[in-house]
């Protein structure tokens, strides 16, 4: 997109309003060069303005038919466009309102619209026709009334169309406009001022989904993606740069020393957020094989909490920093309204030898991939401590639920990342965080760029997390995961790895394995290939919303 057409835009798209015939329609059912000929119309000239010249009641009346029985005539063998319906269902559901402004009138639309399988002309907010008291297109005056019904700004309307008309009264409107070229017209569209063009109509959901609201979580990878590639790392220290999949950075200091740092809020819990905030932050330091060593922590708080409350979290702070072996070297307190419930976020910092420096994009073919302890630790702990209530009444005994919040206890990974480092043939590994196992996969096949297979039957589903996961509707697989570590060994040394880990009494499981380089998880289950799941947001952040579901205070 132009950079005049962001600024147009602003941040949210509201509405779309669509040309009809051949934006929405198949073009080519109206003949306008017949029309005009039956008519007695300049070539040159359009048909409603040369309409408007003519002084005769009678012979006006006699034109206006003509025309009337001609778009009746198209509209009756007139197709939806290639994607239209299925664009218009997907504005719909996703709360965008639906327009159509048109030179034609009402009863053809009407009848054009008999043709479409799944949608009525009362499935638009807005029509607008040349029977309205208005100037019709390349005046702006249709779209500013399609604007005013809908209540919305210029800054968040689409206007797409085929022809120049459209363009223009959309610019001269002030609305972002999307020219979508009939196919196979050799027709110089260069100067008419559109701010995008496309070549069908679908592309349109790409564009929109920028400007759509997002639901809780973290940012989703597609939008984080086109965001990293823009940046352009020129410090020769940074050896592990920003990516999908890359949780830390590793700063090339001195003497073969590697800094490592990370940053994470922890936004899902109320309960024991201190101890989340330190270990998630921790673990993610042990996974370029790093030893954690300092933390620094901002903590937010809506206006209200006492003091008491907040020196509770800054001594939870200190104290799991201690278990660890961390260092909590500084931070920021804040109370403010822009939170409503306490926000804890850490930076930890590690130091590795470079020749220890563990590095996703090692992630090589033939490697296994295994998983230590099961899927969905952190958020079975979570849901046994924030939805207490719920889980009781749908069957849950209180010892089931006091076990579900003891998980809390294994989300650290430290230990099994420290004993994958210390061995050999280990090529990269990626803890599961937001968007449990299913994200964490996806992210670690790309950060690695190599596709991964995976054996969806191998998968260890505690039963008390799968449960859990049935009451609310939830699928353990893009549960947020803290607690269990994603492995890339060589098949050489994968044996020695399992042994050492099993004799520390950590559980691990081969789940899959490297595939060629490339992007994407295979997965299979009863040995027959299945699709593997895609999670927009966590899981749990999926459970927050459900208007079923009280969120606790």
């Amino acid at each position: 997109m132009n950079p005049a057409a962001q600024k147009k835009i602003g941040h949210r798209i509201k509405a779309i309003l669509f040309d009809f015939d051949g934006t929405l329609t198949l073009p080519g059912a109206l003949d306008f060069n017949a029309i005009k000929r039956s008519i007695a119309c300049p070539p040159e000239m359009a048909i409603l303005e040369y309409i408007d010249t003519i002084d005769e009641p009678a012979r006006k009346a006699n034109v206006n038919m003509i025309l009337d029985r001609a778009e009746e005539e198209a509209a009756s063998k007139s197709k939806p466009n290639e994607g239209a319906e299925e664009l218009l269902l997907w504005l719909k559901g996703n709360g965008i309102l639906i327009g159509v402004i048109t030179r034609n009138a009402m009863a053809p639309v009407i009848r054009s619209l008999d043709n479409f399988n799944h949608l009525s002309i009362d499935d638009f907010d807005v029509v607008i026709t040349r029977e309205e008291p208005i100037q019709p297109k390349p005046s702006p005056e249709s779209v500013l009334l399609a604007m005013e019904r809908l209540n919305s700004d210029k800054s968040e309307t689409l206007m797409v169309g085929d022809y120049l008309f459209d363009i223009t009264a959309g610019n001269k409107a002030g609305v972002t406009t999307v020219l979508i070229p009939i196919p196979g017209e050799q027709r110089d569209v260069s100067g008419w001022g559109q701010d995008l063009e496309i070549t069908r109509l679908l592309e349109l959901r790409d564009l929109v989904d920028f400007y759509l609201p997002l639901s809780g979580g973290k940012l989703p990878n597609r939008f984080l993606h086109n965001f990293l590639t823009s940046l352009e790392i020129k410090d020769p220290s940074i050896l592990i740069s920003p990516g999908v999949g890359e949780d830390t950075t590793a700063i090339d200091i001195e003497d073969n020393e590697v800094l490592i740092l990370k940053s994470d809020p922890v936004t899902f819990v109320s309960d024991a957020a201190a101890y989340y905030a330190v270990t998630v932050n921790a673990n993610d330091i042990a996974t370029s094989g790093a030893v954690p060593r300092w933390f620094l922590s901002t903590l937010l708080f809506p206006p209200g909490t006492t003091p008491s409350e907040i020196v509770t979290v800054m001594t939870e702070v200190r104290d799991c920093c201690r278990q660890i072996g961390i260092t909590l070297c500084g931070g920021h307190t804040e109370i403010t309204d822009a939170v409503t419930r306490p926000v804890v976020t850490g930076m930890v910092a590690g130091i590795v030898n470079r020749a220890g420096l563990i590095d996703k994009k090692d992630l090589s073919e033939g490697d296994q991939v295994l998983m230590t302890k099961a899927v969905s630790i952190e958020g079975t702990s979570i849901l046994a401590r924030e939805f207490e209530q719920q889980l009781l009444k749908n069957g849950l005994t209180r010892n089931e639920i006091n076990a579900g919040k003891q998980f809390l206890e294994q989300i650290s990974i430290i230990p099994e990342a420290a004993i994958a480092a210390a061995g050999k043939g280990v090529t990269a590994m990626h803890d599961i965080t937001e968007g449990g196992l299913a994200t964490a996969l996806e992210e670690l096949s790309h950060a690695g760029n190599q596709r991964i297979t995976v054996d969806v039957d191998r998968i260890p589903i505690h039963d008390l997390t799968r449960r859990m996961c049935t009451i609310f509707g939830l699928d353990p697989l893009g549960l947020i995961g803290s607690g269990s570590l994603l492995i890339s060994c060589s098949t050489d040394h994968v044996d020695r790895l399992i042994w050492d880990l099993e004799k520390a009494g950590i559980q691990v499981t081969i789940i899959g394995k490297v595939l060629a380089s490339g992007h994407g998880i295979q997965a299979e289950a009863s040995g027959r290939e299945v699709e593997w799941p895609s999670f927009e947001a966590d899981e749990l952040s999926r459970l927050y919303q459900s208007a079923s579901v009280q969120v606790p205070e």
